[in-house]
């Protein structure tokens, strides 16, 4: 089990153990469920794959032999009801444990299936269900889901059926109960590993979110996620606190653990509280551990001190830019430091800290030898040493086989990702004399004020370091005679909440002065109850600017 994933992958170190190539390996007809899970049900069947625990206290550990059964059931079962290769299967489960049931069994069939969260309303349900011309449906039975998508389906006449868990509802057939009525043995159906099996919806800050396709190839590339970001090994118990209709859920839960011989840890909760998610780190001695800055924001203001982290080896970082200020606590607390990696629903870990690598706190690390990426101008041309530019890697549409196979149904979107022989990231960083890259924003984040280019993650980091911020956002504002000045949102902490007003902004302005360029302070400084936010939780800085601009 040790070195099950070598066979997947072609890896070089340098002389001091660095890795410097990882190239994937597979055969044509690569295919995780059949691969994986059925091979190591054969090998280790009693080897536990998944610990599934929620907030009552329920627990489930479920074995190799156990994914396989279940997958096979799965599979067996979509098949009887008509389920061909290419068909779409949308999942709405959560963090329950049936999402990698349901996800497995979809994999051995070739059909696609399409995560989504359970935050999701009417008019999502129906834009999702019309655009990626959705057959069947699995569903949680809690927080109103089944109502919403029974309120989109008045206007969808596509579904063939709906599958419930968690409850019942008239006109659902329970999924648990449906699938224990069919075999746990299946012939292995040939699927390739460049056809499609995931269908992500990207929530952008503007328009409608795009239709991410995903193959079977880019499901092996997470064993770089997991043994060289994450650091697992077969002696592990990795969390991931992602919920299963986000592309993380990919990245830390599914695959790459399991190939290099981890045990997922899942934990089913509803709404993040830090207390519960510490104690569970504490409890179950968690050994490596993956959530986005936020969460490490809200842990330090938790209390580390009042828990035992001691179980953890390695902890990672992801989703939003790391504020050094976070790096920091999260080390002096733990003695762990927390490794950042950057990537998109696209791809996996394009850049990242990897094993073995010394962070800089705020940098998002050095391209990984998985992709060969660059900082590029608008002409696609390389910049120099700090200069900002678009995240870009070298590569050819649906030619690489750990990047995305392309926009779903959009041609339009596909021919502005891919230009110039490199697919554009619509990220944009720049590079210090060490190779290190430091993320700055969204291309159409960019502030030009007073003829200066201006990032807001940087003034964002300066901000979040005093007492009174909890959440901040930088975007460009109007202004009669500058054009653009600098505008910052802010979410205080309670503790500072009634200090709001003209003294506590003079206070931030005069605070980054003292950290930054003068020319980079906030001119103006609002206070807010909360930022309007992606429905997967990024920050909407489009949004507060065209709120701006309605004033």
């Amino acid at each position: 089990m040790k070195d099950f994933y070598k066979q997947f992958v072609k890896e070089g170190f340098d002389d001091k153990g660095n890795l410097i190539k990882f190239d994937l390996d597979l055969e044509d007809n690569f295919n995780f469920s059949y691969d994986v899970i059925d091979v190591l049900a054969e090998k280790e069947p009693d080897r536990p794959a998944l610990l599934w625990v929620n907030e009552d206290g329920e627990e489930h550990t479920f074995t190799y032999r156990e994914l396989r059964d279940k997958s096979n059931q799965v599979a067996n079962m979509m098949l009887d009801r008509g389920v061909k290769k290419g068909d779409t299967i949308m999942s709405v489960l959560k963090r329950h444990y049936e999402y990698w049931f349901l996800s497995y069994g979809l994999m051995k069939i070739g059909a696609i299936i399409i995560p989504a969260t359970n935050q999701l309303m009417k008019k999502d349900f129906s834009y999702r269900f019309k655009a990626a011309d959705v057959k069947y449906i699995v569903a949680t039975g809690e927080d109103r889901v089944p109502d919403h998508i029974d309120a989109a389906l008045e206007e969808y006449d596509g579904m063939i059926e709906k599958f419930i868990t968690h409850g019942a509802v008239e006109g659902w057939t329970d999924f648990l109960s449906e699938i224990d009525k069919y075999p746990t043995t299946l012939d292995r159906i040939e699927t390739r590993a460049d056809e499609p099996v995931f269908l992500y919806f990207s929530s952008g800050t503007t328009g409608y979110p795009k239709m991410v396709l995903h193959k079977h190839s880019l499901v092996a590339a997470h064993i770089l996620t997991a043994k060289y970001w994450h650091n697992v090994n077969d002696t592990s118990l990795h969390f991931t606190v992602s919920e299963s209709g986000w592309g993380k859920c990919a990245w830390g839960k599914m695959f790459g653990q399991l190939i290099c011989g981890a045990t997922i840890f899942i934990y089913d909760f509803d709404r993040f509280i830090p207390a519960n998610v510490l104690k569970v780190i504490q409890d179950y001695k968690i050994t490596s551990f993956c959530a986005p800055p936020t969460m490490y924001r809200f842990f330090i203001k938790e209390g580390l001190e009042n828990y035992d982290l001691s179980s953890l080896k390695y902890s990672c970082v992801a989703g939003e830019a790391l504020n050094p200020e976070v790096f920091n606590k999260w080390y002096e607390y733990t003695g762990l430091k927390l490794m950042e990696a950057f990537g998109q629903t696209e791809a996996t870990v394009v850049i990242g800290n990897l094993v073995g690598m010394e962070p800089k706190p705020g940098s998002m690390g050095k391209p990984t030898p998985l992709y060969k990426v660059d900082i590029v101008n608008k002409n696609g041309e390389p910049v120099g040493v700090g200069e900002t530019g678009e995240i870009v890697i070298y590569a050819e549409p649906d030619k690489h086989p750990a990047l995305f196979k392309e926009y779903y149904k959009n041609p339009a979107e596909n021919e502005r990702a891919w230009r110039l022989g490199m697919y554009h990231t619509g990220d944009t960083a720049y590079k210090d004399e060490d190779g290190y890259y430091w993320y700055v924003g969204r291309t159409d984040d960019l502030i030009k004020a007073s003829g200066y280019r201006i990032g807001p993650f940087e003034i964002e980091s300066i901000l979040i370091e005093h007492p009174s911020v909890l959440e901040c956002a930088i975007t460009a504002a109007d202004d009669p005679i500058r054009g653009k000045v600098v505008k910052a949102t802010i979410v205080l902490s309670k503790e500072y909440k009634s200090k709001a007003g003209p003294d506590l902004a003079k206070e931030l302005q005069a605070y980054v002065k003292t950290s930054t360029a003068p020319y980079k302070y906030p001119r103006i400084v609002e206070f807010v109850d909360e930022l309007p936010k992606t429905i997967s939780g990024k920050i909407r800085r489009v949004e507060i600017r065209e709120n701006d601009a309605k004033k």
